[in-house]
């Protein structure tokens, strides 16, 4: 397999670029105009990381295409706000009403690997404004694992087995791969991120093989 396990797709925004010229990046990933995704094979990759920036029309027109990659038993990441229905089980971004700054407030409904060791007042805050993480959440699929919520239980990050043969993490904030200040303990998120995203296709492979 390719040591390009990780297939981030992107717009050209400025964002997508500093994620290109970043070299922590280099050894991971493919990078991919999401545009030119139809004449592309995804296969070699275990993973499809897509963010917010990404057209989301352009992804609903192309949807079967991200439905037949996940049902090859792959990862898609997606961090951002969903307002087309081209994730399989994913429903749209519902904004959180915010009565105040602790309405942003970041819990653990679940531990998990991929955040361990980080601590949530470093999830709620940055540079001491909060809502940096996540302003709202989209509603669980049947059968999704929720991971983190804010203070009424929406719940802001979630992995889903269920509707698809893959497995579908949704976040419903800014890029979880982007967290590298390494004056907080969030820089854990991506490399976590990304050894659980490997060991989760392992158990997709393995669970093919003996079902």
């Amino acid at each position: 397999m390719s040591n390009k396990d990780f297939l981030m797709l992107h717009s050209d925004s400025s964002f997508a670029q500093d994620h290109i010229r970043n070299l922590q990046f280099k050894e991971d990933y493919t990078f991919l105009d999401a545009y030119d995704l139809p004449s592309y094979d995804s296969s070699e990759h275990i993973c499809m990381v897509v963010n917010g920036l990404t057209d989301q029309e352009f992804l609903y027109r192309e949807k079967e295409i991200i439905r037949q990659f996940l049902d090859q038993g792959k990862v898609l990441l997606f961090s951002g706000h969903l307002f087309r229905e081209w994730l399989p089980g994913a429903k749209a971004f519902i904004p959180k009403s915010i009565h105040s700054h602790k309405d942003y407030v970041v819990s653990i409904a679940q531990p998990h690997p991929i955040f361990e060791g980080v601590l949530t007042e470093d999830m709620t805050f940055r540079k001491g404004v909060s809502g940096f993480f996540a302003r709202g959440h989209h509603p669980l699929p049947s059968g999704a694992e929720g991971l983190l919520s804010l203070p009424g239980g929406e719940l802001i990050t979630y992995i889903d087995r269920q509707s698809t043969r893959g497995t579908i993490i949704v976040h419903s904030g800014n890029d979880l791969l982007a967290y590298n200040d390494l004056s907080t303990t969030t820089s854990r998120i991506g490399a976590q991120l990304i050894d659980w995203i490997r060991e989760e296709h392992s158990r997709i492979v393995e669970r093919g093989v003996h079902s």
